[in-house]
């Protein structure tokens, strides 16, 4: 639920209410009761406790619920005893309260209708925690409190959406807080027709900003104008000087004249330039903060993301016999709200498994020189611009020489390649599904499920996430990603003269690489890359559109891709980076293979952002197949020179006229006997033209140009239509279909043809 910008409550009902103040006061409590296990003494965080039981004892009497009332006036007492020194909060009790702060957090989330049945249904473990809390301040340090398990609402909960969250609620019983997905969508303020005006002002401001850039050009042209302009008044000035030296007094008058009306015009430019120059600066300024505060709608503090963490950090630790606390580091950190709901379970699982693989016992930790209690801690900050979240420990660590055995041991690299790798080389190898070093398998870990989550998971969200240890010190986890998916910086570059840009967070390096630095070695080109051998790719034959131009003497690459997957693609040219408004692609086209949004250039031209791990797959295709072309000059792999054609035509004597006329001109032409058979030639080469019959049997040509001007690769190339039929029916389909040309043979000649390719695609050579 949302609630207006201006406070206005009149929308909400009363249970309503009551659910937003069980929302922060529960928040509230279930925090002081975790520093008050560990400080012990902490007086401000049992007044805030008191406030907050107190608080939810009084509107839950309001909305009727008796038996919340009762849990925060037992936990009330409790809190009183412990200001009065007559309580100390063990770990035990804590249980016993944190119990009770979940059952008014389920009790919440229950609609009307749903009260009685989950009341009766759970009533014997509600007597149970009732009974614990109104006693706990007058019985000796209660046993450990593990509830039994309590039947969920039928449709005031959610089930767990993975086995990871369900652990935690089983850890617990069914009435510990949601998981992370149930919190996100509670945390939801903004409905879709919220998120859609999002959309819209985003879009709005965006295009503001763009048409205020394109504003940079005209002022450029007016100061070009300035210059001629200064050049004219030098020469009239001096045309001036020559004339004052002859005795023609009229000419000397107007050349004087000419010479006085050229200074208003000097300083008209002069200021209006200046005037142009302020107003830019003024629409960029204005622009760029409108597009700030659209996106800062979207902002929220990391402490939304990860409030529930010390909680489950807590439980889970209790739960394994193990003594663990979570220390958050800067909560205020602004996150945009689907990254940060995106961010939820890769956090989890690294917790999880700081806990359950990297802590020792308490007895281990003293024995080891370390302190009893371990502590893992979670900041958040922004880093050049992006979002930067570290996950440390003082644990264990991983021990590298067990990871280079088990590599071996399942065959996933020889033994000598094994030895030679490095640290991080091997901590690569956790991030791969079912890779574990677990050996008993347990519900928490040692299924070799998690870091593979964790980094499927920030990839998608176009960010990195790099591990380190040391054996005995400890973990850690740094991840990067961007600080919202509505606006990414990307470096845009040219392929085959089109605009494509790359967030640049997946752009590892951008360098030139001399043509003689390249290297072949089975069919595949590298060059050395600090001690490495990189391989090159081109981006344009992963793309599908033709081959890499390798003019000049430098190749403009960029490296994407980390470990054994990391590659040089090759583009014609860097053209810088800009901050991009991303736009999703219309539904309609599908999930586009190597696409992952659009977007509008500062220039106002649209511009597509690859998808790099689909960029990686299709490379990784393309190497499977050994399709990869070469990219350095050589005499074996020279770009080629000579236009191709594909004549498609059922008359074999008509294939054949047109081959010879075309060949006759040095182009390079290949052939198709009907339609179907033109379509998979031409899907198959690259070709300058394509020349189709009308009528032909399986597919005619009309539908043949209607699908090559439909394909996303292949709309640019030209296609001429040859037919006896002069119908214009046939003409007008044609043309309509996307044919550049129709041309009827029953009246050209051989140098109608040959003029009309001309035309069309000029010389054979390029």
């Amino acid at each position: 639920m949302s609630v207006d910008n201006n406070g206005d409550l009149s929308q909400f009902s009363m249970l309503d209410l009551f659910r937003m103040e069980a929302d922060s006061q529960t928040q509230i409590l279930t925090d002081g009761l975790l520093a008050m296990e560990r400080l012990k003494d902490d007086a401000s965080a049992v007044e805030s406790m008191m406030r907050a039981a107190h608080s939810i004892k009084g509107a839950a009497s309001i909305v009727g619920l008796e038996v919340v009332v009762q849990l925060a006036h037992g936990m009330e007492d409790a809190f009183i005893a412990a200001q009065n020194g007559k309580l100390a909060l063990t770990a035990n009790r804590v249980d016993v309260l944190l119990a009770g702060v979940d059952l008014i957090l389920q009790l919440s989330r229950l609609q009307d209708a749903e009260v009685d049945g989950w009341l009766a249904a759970n009533g014997e473990h509600i007597k149970r925690t009732m009974d614990s809390i109104s006693t706990i301040a007058f019985l000796p340090e209660p046993i450990d409190f593990s509830p039994p398990p309590v039947v969920p609402a039928q449709a005031g909960t959610h089930s767990a959406p993975d086995n990871t969250q369900s652990m935690d609620s089983r850890l617990r019983g069914n009435d510990a807080p949601p998981a992370a997905d149930d919190a996100h969508e509670r945390r939801t303020v903004a409905p879709m027709k919220h998120a859609q005006n999002f959309d819209k002002l985003l879009s709005l401001a965006s295009e503001s900003r763009i048409n205020a850039h394109q504003m940079h050009p005209f002022v450029q042209n007016l100061q070009r104008f300035k210059r001629n302009q200064s050049s004219l008044f030098s020469l009239i000035e001096q045309l001036h000087e020559a004339i004052s030296n002859s005795t023609d007094a009229s000419l000397k008058e107007k050349s004087l004249l000419a010479l006085q009306k050229t200074h208003p015009l000097k300083q008209f430019v002069l200021e209006h330039i200046a005037d142009i120059e302020a107003y830019e600066r003024r629409l960029l300024a204005v622009s760029q903060g409108m597009v700030d505060e659209v996106l800062t709608l979207r902002m929220r503090p990391f402490r939304d993301g990860v409030q529930h963490f010390p909680r489950t950090v807590r439980d889970l630790s209790r739960s394994l016999g193990k003594d663990v606390q979570l220390h958050i580091i800067g909560e205020d950190t602004l996150v945009d709200r689907d990254i940060l709901a995106k961010i939820e379970s890769p956090i989890n699982h690294m917790l999880r498994n700081a806990i359950d693989h990297g802590m020792d016992s308490a007895a281990d930790r003293v024995a080891a020189g370390k302190p009893g209690a371990g502590t893992i801690v979670l900041e958040a900050r922004h880093r050049a611009g992006m979002l930067s979240i570290e996950i440390s420990d003082d644990g264990k660590g991983v021990d590298l020489e067990k990871i280079r055995a088990r590599v071996i041991e399942r065959k996933m690299a020889p033994a000598q390649m094994a030895a030679a790798m490095s640290p991080a080389e091997l901590l690569e190898f956790l991030f791969l599904p079912a890779f574990s070093l677990k050996e008993n398998i347990t519900e928490i870990s040692g299924r070799g499920v998690g870091l593979d989550i964790v980094h499927e998971t920030i990839r998608s969200q176009n960010g990195t996430v790099r591990i380190e240890s040391e054996l005995g010190v400890g973990f850690r986890t740094y991840i990067t990603l961007p600080l919202t998916q509505s606006i990414v910086r990307a470096l845009v570059v040219d392929i085959k003269g089109e605009a494509y840009a790359v967030p640049i967070v997946q752009v590892e390096r951008v360098l030139k690489v001399p043509q003689t630095a390249i290297h072949t070695l089975e069919s595949k080109q590298f060059f050395d890359f600090g001690g490495e051998h990189l391989g090159l790719v081109s981006a344009a034959q992963v793309l599908e559109l033709g081959d890499t131009s390798a003019e000049g003497s430098e190749l403009p690459v960029m490296v994407i891709g980390a470990g054994a997957r990391r590659y040089a693609l090759v583009v014609d040219a860097i053209l810088g980076e800009q901050s991009l408004a991303v736009q999703a692609i219309d539904p309609i086209f599908g999930k586009m293979r190597d696409i992952s949004a659009a977007a509008l250039l500062d220039n106002g031209d649209p511009v597509l952002i690859l998808d790099v791990p689909d960029l990686l797959l299709s490379i990784d295709k393309l190497l499977h197949e050994g399709g990869l072309h070469q990219l350095a000059k050589s005499d074996a792999a020279e770009r080629r020179k000579t236009k191709r054609i594909l004549v498609v035509d059922d008359s074999l004597t008509v294939r054949e006229m047109e081959r010879k006329l075309l060949l006759s001109r040095g182009f390079l032409v290949d052939i198709a006997i009907d339609g179907i058979d033109g379509w998979n030639v031409v899907r198959s080469g690259e070709y300058d033209l394509v020349i189709t019959d009308v009528d032909m049997p399986r597919m005619d040509g009309i539908e043949l140009v209607t699908l090559i001007k439909k394909d996303l690769h292949l709309h640019k190339v030209p296609v001429m239509i040859v037919s006896y039929k002069d119908r214009p029916e046939d003409r007008a389909r044609g043309l309509s279909a996307g044919a550049d040309y129709y041309l009827t043979k029953g009246s050209f000649h051989d140098e109608t043809l040959l003029d009309a390719v001309s035309d069309l695609i000029g010389d054979a050579r390029r």
